[in-house]
């Protein structure tokens, strides 16, 4: 199975995110994939908390930006501690009061991190008219799709694009999105 990009990583949690808040059945199945497994007899229990494996120098060199981007998204949205959190004992206001908040959050670490621009200047809902020769990665068709182009349909999202990144070097250990807080008595 091909690993997706990271783009495509981060646009699939974005649209779970909002899958899950807005549609029960979909976060039901969710909850469902997530029930934690039946715990082991004590005798197999492990006797010391187990760490977690080290990733190697050639994955944390090839994912050091998406781990600070997951940071910023913590830091600004606790956007981490939103998706591990078990809604099912909260209601839909809780979630939605919640949800504005770590939309906020979320919004000022990407509008800080990138620069994004429409790929399509027109208005969602616009008749358009797509040539032949056109970038499938920057624009997907949907529907049915007969004959050869130009393909004629309506927007249904203009499409984004990042035309400019802004990530600041990661310093420290990459892997720690968010630290452990500990408050003093």
């Amino acid at each position: 199975m091909a690993r997706p990009s990271f783009f495509a990583r981060l646009w699939l949690a974005i649209v779970c995110f909002f899958r899950i808040a807005f549609d029960p059945d979909f976060a039901g199945a969710v909850v469902a994939l997530r029930s934690p497994p039946l715990p082991l007899p004590l005798a197999e229990r492990p006797t010391a908390p187990s760490k977690p494996s080290a990733l190697g120098a050639a994955q944390l060199a090839q994912n050091e930006q998406a781990l600070h981007l997951a940071a910023m998204l913590q830091r600004e949205g606790r956007l981490i501690d939103f998706c591990e959190e078990e809604l099912a004992g909260f209601s839909d206001a809780q979630v939605g009061a919640a949800a504005r908040t770590v939309h906020d959050g979320c919004r000022k670490a990407l509008r800080d991190a990138f620069r994004y621009q429409a790929i399509r200047s027109e208005t969602e809902g616009a008749a358009i008219e797509v040539p032949g020769g056109f970038d499938p990665r920057a624009i997907r068709l949907t529907g049915t799709l007969a004959g050869s182009p130009p393909f004629k349909g309506v927007l249904k999202h203009h499409g984004w694009k990042v035309v400019e990144i802004r990530m600041p070097k990661v310093a420290g250990d990459p892997t720690i999105v968010f630290p452990a807080e500990v408050e003093l008595a």
